[in-house]
């Protein structure tokens, strides 16, 4: 049993949310972050009391810039602290675990300098459901494609802990993790289906394996 499961009622209306770009939250995955800006420590201290819920969101390049900030996709998921610690240089640690995806049904007034939402749960009800999930995926293709886009990249992966996650687990793992464009960050979150959202990581993973060479780098562990 999931130590936290909660019912669609059990959900925030009104909540913070952080603008990151590149940064995605996907349901059931598991986000570190490292917060150090007055105005998002402000917002974790919040959440720490009350609920230990906030949502990651990416700002939307295509959408002008207005106050409060930098136009967002209509499009995030809630997350809870799951883990939290603080550095003797005042830094907080912690891990965010996704809950549900929403769609911003209006932006809120700021708070303490960081921005809420009211959201709407509705196209997105079934993320609360924990259980296990078929994805049709074809472990074998997609393995030969994650190997070509690792080496293409320079990736340095922990290929026993890839071999011993179920497929549910590593869609979510590399969909979060990968260094994919916002775009494709964004139409990852927004799959319909799990087996979708399955089908277009391989086709990522499958066009980044043609593309340039980047730096050396871990992404999974």
């Amino acid at each position: 049993m999931a130590a936290f499961h909660p019912r669609p009622e059990d959900l925030p209306s009104e909540f913070a949310v952080f603008p990151l770009p590149g940064a995605l939250l996907l349901p059931r995955g598991k986000l570190p972050l490292n917060i150090f800006e007055p105005r998002y420590k402000a917002m974790v201290e919040d959440a720490l009391g009350a609920g230990r819920m906030f949502a990651m969101i990416q700002p939307d390049p295509t959408q002008p810039e207005v106050p409060p900030g930098p136009g967002l996709f209509q499009v995030g998921c809630l997350g809870r602290l799951s883990s939290f610690s603080e550095t003797e240089d005042g830094r907080f640690l912690i891990t965010l675990t996704g809950v549900a995806r929403f769609r911003v049904a209006q932006e809120l007034a700021m708070r303490n300098g960081y921005r809420r939402v009211r959201a709407d749960y509705g196209p997105y009800r079934a993320d609360l459901d924990l259980a296990p999930r078929s994805l049709g995926l074809d472990r074998e293709a997609f393995l030969a494609a994650l190997k070509a886009y690792f080496s293409q990249r320079g990736v340095d992966a922990n290929w026993d802990a890839i071999h011993r996650m179920d497929d549910d687990t590593l869609v979510v793992t590399l969909g979060m993790a990968c260094p994919f464009e916002p775009a494709e960050k964004q139409a990852l979150l927004e799959a319909t289906t799990e087996a979708d959202r399955a089908a277009i990581l391989l086709a990522l993973l499958q066009m980044g394996a043609a593309g340039p060479d980047l730096p050396p780098g871990r992404v999974v562990s």
